[in-house]
């Protein structure tokens, strides 16, 4: 079994997978599907060395607000937004507690939460970039995702619709866009922000961080509050 340093690194890309799909109502690069993944979508991302991954909810509490998207991407660039439709999911819940691909997602605390609420899904091995952000970039108070993709790859993000309503039957470009946008730029930010910690001493640190979320997230979803503090 890989190690959980192990899972960080980078082995090499994938074969480029089939990407024909339904593009109805989706950029011309991205799968929008309604429920699970394609047996041919999963056994593209299984094959990858990253699952970049994302969700859009109606609110922010898993006991009462509902998951509305899940977004992926691997190294090839393989983008794929799913619609829930049911909490039957039987594929992703399968792709994302496997071993590898490692999981990349910004602010893993609030997606880990949702996906196992909703899901049931016990994801371990992830790499969050806020997490990283913050312990390599002390110098810094802003680590959101706009923020890093502006300061490490000179990309500005769109964040217009952030707060729009994601339970809708039918989605607009600009949430499709948006969506999709929000898993793309995950393994760049992975690759500066290791280089910076591996340069301030501070690896293990940000991995040992990681490690403890899939706890962390036990402890949130169980209404355990400020458990270290006096």
């Amino acid at each position: 079994m890989l190690t959980f340093r192990e899972q960080t690194g980078y082995h090499g890309a994938s074969p480029q997978p089939d990407r024909e799909g339904d593009p109805v109502k989706a950029p011309a690069d991205v799968h929008l599907i309604k429920g699970d993944l394609t047996p041919e979508l999963f056994e593209a991302y299984a094959k990858s060395a990253y699952l970049c991954a994302d969700t859009e909810t109606t609110g922010l509490n898993p006991h009462r607000d509902r998951l509305c998207l899940i977004q992926l991407c691997n190294e090839d660039g393989l983008t794929t937004v799913l619609q829930v439709s049911s909490y039957d999911m039987p594929l992703l819940v399968k792709l994302l507690e496997a071993e590898r691909p490692l999981k990349l997602f910004h602010f893993a605390r609030f997606d880990l939460a949702m996906l196992r609420h909703h899901l049931g899904a016990k994801i371990t091995h992830v790499y969050c970039t806020k997490v990283a952000s913050k312990i390599a970039r002390t110098f810094s108070g802003k680590h959101g995702l706009k923020d890093l993709t502006k300061d490490l790859l000179g990309v500005e993000l769109d964040k217009s619709v952030q707060t729009s309503y994601w339970g809708a039957d039918d989605l607009s470009p600009a949430q499709l866009a948006y969506s999709a946008n929000d898993v793309r730029y995950l393994i760049p930010l992975k690759e500066k922000l290791d280089a910076m910690l591996v340069r301030e001493g501070r690896m293990d640190l940000a991995l040992a961080c990681m490690q403890h979320l899939p706890t962390l997230i036990q402890l949130d979803l169980q209404g355990w509050e400020n458990l270290f503090e006096h």
